[in-house]
């Protein structure tokens, strides 16, 4: 992103292409080419991984929020930081950036209730497959 990026947040909001507190635009005017490129190949990820090594982060749970969408949410959305966030979930191997707040936030709970090693697995292979496609990615 270009220098001082969350200063334009703010009067980017009117752009919204998310309903709900999550922000996401498709031509984010701060996102460089470069940025472009890592976001869609999602290089951007990989930081993420030192979080997991850490144990900060595990491969497979819900994305974990800024904080300025997390005061937004309600309290059934707020069971999201009940579980260790992580990597990739079912939001996104189901389309990432095509789908709406309201289902990201139905899908994150069916992975709080349907947790299982097996789930955990297939959710990483899925991922892959997505990634590599780049579906949902902006």
């Amino acid at each position: 992103m270009c220098k001082e990026a969350e200063k334009f947040h703010e009067e980017l909001l009117r752009n919204n292409e998310m309903d709900g507190p999550a922000f996401k635009m498709r031509n984010d005017p701060r996102v460089t080419k470069v940025g472009r490129f890592i976001r869609r190949t999602s290089i951007d990820e990989l930081p993420q991984l030192v979080n997991i090594i850490k144990g900060e982060m595990s491969i497979v749970g819900p994305r974990p929020p800024p904080t300025y969408e997390t005061e937004q949410c309600n309290s059934e959305q707020l069971r999201r930081l009940d579980v260790k966030p992580g990597l990739t979930c079912f939001w996104q191997i189901c389309g990432r950036s095509d789908v709406g707040f309201d289902e990201w936030m139905k899908l994150d709970m069916k992975y709080i209730r349907e947790a299982s090693i097996k789930a955990d697995i297939k959710l990483i292979f899925k991922t892959i497959i997505t990634v590599i496609t780049a579906k949902g990615a902006y």
